[in-house]
């Protein structure tokens, strides 16, 4: 079954990624990485705007609070506050790194932020993957990554699933909910001859993945047990960057894309690429986690 996202907001960002639901406001929020903003919209008014940062930023997330939001920039973790501005360092485990910045990252179930790093050269091997802990601090989880994209956990918290996207895969860790520690690796979902490769993802309430498509225009919906393709969401933008679960209902998947490295032709067959896009489901997305410090 092949669904069409529809448009919400021709916003036009450079690269549109990390989308995640602020249950508290009934917002959305998502980052442009490229152009160094964290945009929010309201369904509910229709009001959209956007915080300019001063780096690059590869993905945030609320904390406990809700007041301030953890932030994986161009130049490592940081405490935003979102009201002014104001962004407090915490650590930098790339600063010998000076040609990396992170990408995706997000929260597990108990409020550890996981988020990982690419050379903005596109060198293979030179990213890795971190975890933020608020108690222990940070540690190095993987290495030899290339891309670090997509991030979710199953709804009982004991798979870890990650994408790598040129491995054109999704990889399963089984997963230590107290700990955070990562045990045995599988392929869940393999691309095979699929146009594009995987970029973010999100879980719904039943354990399916929905992972966008990178220079595919679409999202697919995933069975993680089999490796199976359930659905298809079409979307109007080559560059489809992530995913998330919004609305009141959870039940409304809110997709972000990309209009960065498009040739003038293919901005021209594609004039909303970098816009905000949705498509109402029929399954319920999950809550976005919270960093716990």
């Amino acid at each position: 079954m092949v669904l069409q996202a529809e448009l919400v907001l021709d916003i036009q960002n450079e690269l549109g990624e990390g989308p995640w639901w602020n249950e508290d406001e009934r917002k959305l929020y998502w980052v442009d990485i490229d152009g160094c903003r964290i945009h929010w919209y309201s369904p509910a008014t229709g009001e959209n705007g956007h915080l300019r940062l001063d780096q690059k930023i590869g993905a945030a997330a609320l904390t406990a609070s809700g007041e301030k939001l953890i932030c994986a920039m161009q130049h490592g973790f940081y405490v935003l506050d979102p009201k002014t501005g104001q962004a407090e360092p915490i650590t930098d485990p790339e600063a010998d790194l000076p040609g990396n910045r992170f990408n995706d990252g997000k929260c597990d179930p108990a409020g550890r932020f996981w988020a990982g790093t690419m050379s903005m050269a596109d060198e293979p091997g030179k990213g890795a993957l971190y975890c933020l802990d608020p108690q222990a601090g940070c540690r190095k989880v993987l290495s030899g990554v290339t891309c670090s994209n997509g991030l979710g956990w199953s709804p009982d918290g004991r798979t870890m699933y990650y994408i790598d996207s040129p491995t054109r895969e999704v990889a399963a860790f089984s997963f230590d909910p107290e700990t955070g520690a990562l045990g045995e690796k599988r392929i869940a979902v393999r691309y095979g001859d699929l146009p594009g490769i995987p970029d973010g993802m999100t879980v719904d309430e039943e354990g399916m993945l929905w992972v966008a498509a990178w220079d595919g225009s679409r999202v697919d919906r995933w069975d993680p047990a089999t490796g199976k393709r359930l659905e298809t969401i079409a979307v109007p933008a080559t560059r489809t960057t992530s995913c998330v679960f919004g609305g009141d209902g959870f039940d409304e998947l809110y997709i972000t894309t990309a209009r960065v490295g498009l040739s003038r032709e293919t901005l021209d067959k594609e004039p909303h690429a970098g816009g905000l896009f949705k498509v109402k489901t029929g399954t319920r997305g999950m809550p976005f986690y919270r960093y716990g410090g």
